[in-house]
């Protein structure tokens, strides 16, 4: 009978701290930190309460911060940094916004590697999420560092693939801080020049956007198009060795 009252609880710890448990605890946190902002007004919020407040430095740290966690929750980066622009004009902006952006992307890679790395590393099985996977594991410096310069995947989406597969702490961040300051850079000044839309430097601002955006796009479709061919070479590869055994 005892043996029984102590294997009981020790089962119920093992499946309270199972991968697939803390994976639930993972999607409900970002679920409901999600459902927290689509029910709020994250700009109004932000606005509001660095407004009524805080002041001066403490409500750039207060806006670094808050920049973070929305991040983490699926807010999307370009209405933070315009917003970051419009509040405290180009240099405090962009320091909110880079601030924000690493301690963002610390805490989804930190979730997503204590509480959901062990459960989704198992289904890595098919071809993308393979490569996508060796190259933030082997390379997660370079890797990140041409994600973040050259943006196609939701800033979110890298952060939380980043922590399945095994990039490590410091290469990430550093490759992130380093990486968001250009595009940050652009947003922030066209966000505290859109009083001003037609001035210069809104305009080049505006451009340097799209021109990152349609790199981006360039770079992936060459990479997509590049791992075509080498599947269908190894596919043509391995009918040859069929074949030949078959003789």
């Amino acid at each position: 009978m005892f043996d029984e009252v102590e294997i009981r609880p020790a089962r119920g710890v093992r499946l309270l701290f199972s991968p697939w448990a803390r994976l639930a605890l993972l999607l409900a946190l970002l679920g409901t930190g999600a459902a927290l902002l689509l029910s709020h007004d994250p700009r109004s919020l932000l606005t509001g309460t660095l407004s009524h407040q805080f002041t001066g430095g403490a409500a750039v740290a207060a806006f670094a911060l808050a920049y973070g966690v929305c991040t983490a929750a699926f807010v999307p980066r370009p209405v933070l940094n315009l917003l970051a622009g419009a509040l405290f004009g180009s240099g405090f902006g962009l320091g909110a916004a880079v601030a924000g952006s690493v301690l963002g992307a610390g805490l989804a890679f930190g979730l997503g590697r204590v509480l959901g790395q062990d459960a989704l590393r198992p289904l890595l099985r098919t071809r993308w999420l393979r490569a996508a996977d060796g190259q933030l594991s082997e390379h997660g410096f370079r890797t990140t560092l041409a994600l973040r310069l050259f943006p196609g995947l939701p800033y979110w989406g890298v952060n939380y693939c980043a922590a399945v597969a095994r990039t490590r702490w410091l290469p990430f961040l550093l490759a992130t801080a380093i990486g968001v300051v250009p595009n940050t850079a652009a947003y922030v000044i066209a966000g505290s020049r859109a009083a001003t839309p037609g001035s210069p430097v809104f305009l080049l601002a505006v451009g340097f956007v799209v021109v990152t955006a349609l790199a981006g796009g360039c770079v992936g479709w060459r990479r997509r198009h590049r791992m075509g061919g080498d599947d269908a070479a190894g596919e043509e590869t391995r009918e040859l060795v069929g074949a030949s055994g078959r003789r």
